[in-house]
């Protein structure tokens, strides 16, 4: 039995845990949990728990449905919203096939793999999400717009209310579970919040945004409001975006950072940023994975919707962050297309293999745009060279679809339920009859 095996047993007993959570997503990024008692969890270390895979979303087929949910023990953390006289704790697992390989239906192994690969290249991959979200009135009546809990704007401070509670009691939650927030505050839109976690290796993140948005979720269900990470619920604000920074380091030494470079950028920062260029329309299915999504990305504020990167350009889709003088650490990349509602795991597996390949290939990295790329017309971004990500869903996989990066990073069986599934919420999406429509065509037509 290892240390940290060993570490969770007896945190259990010391804290009289009453029930532990076993948590996993599905390919679309939905959390599934399984409560076990804290008898079982040693029994769980051992051999894992089985379930039917054919009844979670993209897991198997009805005769291959046999899984084994694998607890990390490095995840175990106990749960603050519940109650503290029967505390219950949580741990994310990995998931197998009965034969101990492991399942290539899982989205965190989708991502461990992705990593393994990076590291054999002797990189270890960071992220730091900015993560926004709606919070909105508890009483809104089924098919009416949602209504925002306020109308604050950008960096507003707001007077004690239901949002500053919301904002403190979330920060206090993540806290108690060893993740650590780096800043938080009002965004752009009315009820829009956003909360940043700190720099954390991808698979640490990609479980820290999953655990995020289930704190949220209960933090707002106390307060008796409603929390949302729909990218664009509400038409004539800005959505809710990830924007996500991503750096690799050798060690302890950013791999990104070159003192000589006009941007304390390093070759093979430009090669990463190059690779999330060419491979940026075939990852948008993933990156922004719902028929909604695209909303958010034609809106014009303040999401991108052209491919291309600057330094101080908001309207670009990768940015790279001003230097810090003496902090060579933190150059890094930002990627601002990603939308709050991403599955995290496969989302940052593209990423990084995207990068990967632009340094495996030695790309060359294009003039960076520092024009509003918004408003150039059509033809002045034609010739810089700068082309559209797809439009809508049904273009997003089509692109993806054709890429050979995202089925060897997916695998075959997550990419072929991905397209399916994604395919058939846009074919159900296309026949509906939307409130615009009614009020724009029902009286003239």
């Amino acid at each position: 039995m290892d240390k940290q095996t060993e570490f969770v047993l007896r945190a259990m007993e010391e804290r009289d845990i009453r029930f532990v959570r076993l948590w996993f997503t599905d390919v679309l990024g939905f959390l599934k949990s399984v409560a076990i008692s804290p008898a079982e969890v040693e029994g769980a270390f051992e051999e894992g728990i089985g379930f039917d895979g054919s009844a979670i979303e993209g897991f198997a087929r009805v005769y291959e449905s046999d899984m084994i949910a694998h607890p990390d023990p490095a995840t175990f953390q106990t749960l603050p919203w519940r109650d503290q006289s029967k505390p219950t704790a949580r741990m994310f697992c990995d998931i197998t096939l009965p034969d101990g390989s492991p399942s290539y239906a899982d989205p965190r192994y989708v991502l461990k793999k992705t990593l393994k690969k990076a590291g054999e290249k002797g990189f270890t991959f960071y992220t730091h999400p900015e993560i926004e979200f709606f919070l909105f009135q508890a009483n809104t009546k089924p098919g009416q717009p949602p209504k925002p809990l306020d109308h604050a704007g950008y960096f507003d401070h707001t007077n004690l209310g239901q949002g500053s509670d919301f904002r403190r009691k979330t920060i206090s939650m993540l806290e108690q579970m060893g993740i650590s927030v780096e800043f938080s505050h009002h965004e752009a839109a009315p009820g829009q919040h956003e909360i940043d976690l700190r720099y954390a290796d991808a698979l640490s993140m990609a479980d820290n945004i999953m655990t995020f948005r289930v704190v949220v979720k209960e933090v707002a269900a106390l307060l008796g409001i409603q929390a949302s990470f729909m990218p664009k619920p509400l038409t004539d604000v800005p959505g809710s975006g990830m924007h996500t920074h991503m750096s690799l380091f050798e060690g302890d030494t950013n791999a990104f950072y070159d003192a000589s470079d006009e941007y304390h950028l390093s070759r093979i920062g430009r090669q990463f940023v190059a690779g999330l260029l060419a491979h940026a329309g075939e990852i948008t299915a993933v990156t922004n994975q719902w028929v909604n999504s695209y909303a958010r990305l034609a809106s014009g504020l303040e999401a991108p919707a052209y491919i291309c990167w600057g330094r101080n350009n908001r309207s670009a889709l990768v940015r790279v962050p001003g230097y810090k003088p003496n902090k060579g650490a933190s150059v890094r990349v930002e990627l601002r297309s990603i939308d709050s509602a991403a599955n995290p795991y496969l989302a940052y597996a593209l990423m990084l293999n995207a990068g990967l390949d632009g340094i495996e290939q030695g790309l060359e990295l294009p003039p960076g745009a520092e024009d509003d790329v918004w408003s150039l017309t059509d033809r002045e971004r034609k010739a810089m060279g700068i082309t559209p990500l797809p439009r809508n869903l049904d273009e997003a996989l089509n692109v993806m679809e054709r890429s050979e990066l995202v089925a060897e990073t997916l695998g075959e069986h997550v990419f072929d339920y991905f397209l399916k599934n994604k395919r058939a919420e846009f074919e159900e999406y296309r026949r509906q009859v939307t409130a615009w429509e009614l009020a724009k065509f029902l009286p003239v037509l």
